[in-house]
């Protein structure tokens, strides 16, 4: 997601204009409907004069705490905000980097499923990365959140529907979770009983010894299925092998109306900078709203609430020539903090309309932040598995949409883990030292395309 939408005119405003960015929407969203929805969280029965907002100190963004009186659910949503941050920032790092947008919640639950199986090491370094400091809490816990999330499911369009139910698709929340494995594999009853009770996690079973591509391709119509074909082609062609044992697949979508929708009939085109400093027209939206705002050192945030009150996305944005500044400060619990200074305003927001697709593969990134003992031969899933050393992590792939309009909001994102086995190579020790033959193969059919011999390397030399 593009952190630099921003568009303001202070003119018209008694305070600081309500400004909007999008760089954090996407955590923000997440993080913000994790549990009981705090009474700052809604534009719903507000007094009549709005509250002033108080002021920080100078020189920091706040910080807080999950708003979840509960306890291991509050524990779980702190740490899943410190790797969401984390991750942006790496994904974020590089000079081309521009508009990105992941769903760390998919992110977390793919690999929740995945460290079900870990032992040893590969335990230690998920849970560290990832931040699952409940450690054998973590399931039940976000079998929890997974609980909530459900209960808003889909929500009743306010002033009622057409429909008989009364119920519109004003607002759709669905996660879904999947394994396939190997037919024949030796998988643990006890691990796969273990995803399927805390994360619905189903099993199929998958010829992959013998048409990974096959596979591969009902993979991914899964996904798309999953996602109102927001998501296609998750896992990438020649991604999955003979040798690919299992694949854990999340995947997450999000259609939702705002609660106070924005006039398409006052959307112009405007100026929008980039962190460079050149400028193109884009479309910006417009209208004069009561909602929750905070100004911040250095920063403006506001949240937006969708149909129901129950899920917001809430918008980060730093003033002129503090991204980076900002961005450097934006931890877990200044996260929270920006959501706890959200009080009760009015004013005027302009914002632009946007919509695009990020995907990534995180391998290197998760091996980068700690989880090295996770991938390839030697990583520790015997948890996973009845026998042997179990299966490694091979590829982790990543694919986010996101859509912004007058309207509302619709995202979507999926998340796959595939895994080969890692029992350890046979070992050797060779020196050739003395004569040898060789040969050139084509290996699909072992046609022997060249063949000779070396007795005297001094005179091939």
């Amino acid at each position: 997601m593009d952190e630099r939408f921003l568009g303001c005119d202070r003119g018209s405003m008694n305070r600081r204009a309500l400004l909007a960015a999008t760089g954090m929407a996407t955590a923000a969203a997440l993080a913000g409907c994790t549990d009981d929805v705090p009474t700052n969280n809604t534009t719903e029965e507000l007094p009549e004069t709005p509250n002033e907002t108080p002021k920080e100190p100078e020189g920091s963004l706040p910080e807080g705490t999950p708003s979840s009186p509960n306890e291991r659910l509050g524990e779980l949503v702190a740490g899943n905000a410190g790797f969401a941050v984390d991750l942006h920032d790496r994904l974020t790092a590089g000079e081309d980097a521009d508009n990105v947008f992941v769903s760390p919640y998919s992110i977390s639950v793919a690999l929740a499923m995945t460290y079900a199986g870990a032992g040893g090491d590969t335990e230690t370094a998920m849970r560290e990365t990832l931040g699952f400091s409940l450690r054998e809490e973590t399931h039940p816990a976000f079998a929890e959140l997974q609980n909530q999330l459900d209960d808003r499911a889909t929500t009743d369009a306010q002033g009622g529907s057409d429909s008989d139910d009364g119920e519109v698709d004003a607002f759709q929340l669905a996660v879904a979770n999947a394994l396939w494995g190997a037919a024949e594999y030796p998988f643990a009853e006890e691990y796969l009983d273990l995803v399927d009770e805390h994360y619905n996690g189903g099993f199929n079973e998958a010829d992959f010894a013998n048409d990974p591509e096959v596979e591969r391709e009902r993979i991914n119509e899964w996904v798309a299925e999953s996602t109102e074909d927001r998501i296609e082609d998750l896992i990438p062609e020649d991604a999955l092998s003979p040798q690919t044992v299992l694949v854990l697949t999340n995947a997450i979508y999000f259609m939702a109306g705002w609660q106070l929708e924005f006039d398409p009939e006052e959307t112009t085109e405007a100026a929008f900078s980039t962190l460079d400093g050149s400028e193109s027209a884009v479309s910006m939206m417009e209208q004069n709203l009561r909602t929750n705002y905070a100004d911040l050192p250095g920063a403006q945030a506001i949240e937006l609430p969708y149909v129901g009150g129950e899920v917001s996305m809430v918008l980060i944005v730093p003033d002129q020539g503090e991204f980076e500044a900002i961005q450097a400060e934006l931890s877990g619990s200044t996260l929270f903090g920006v959501f706890e200074a959200l009080g009760d305003a009015s004013g005027d927001l302009r914002m632009p309309k946007f919509e695009y697709e990020f995907d990534t593969e995180l391998s290197k990134v998760l091996t980068d932040m700690g989880m090295e003992a996770a991938f390839g031969p030697g990583a520790d899933f015997t948890n996973m598995v009845d026998s042997g050393g179990g299966p490694g992590i091979d590829d982790v792939f990543h694919k986010a949409f996101v859509s912004v309009d007058e309207e509302g909001t619709e995202a979507a994102a999926a998340t796959s883990v595939s895994m080969i086995e890692s029992a350890p190579a046979a070992s050797f020790d060779l020196t050739v030292d003395r004569p040898f033959l060789f040969c050139i193969r084509d290996r699909p059919t072992d046609a022997v395309l060249f063949l000779g011999r070396v007795t005297d390397v001094g005179a091939a030399q």
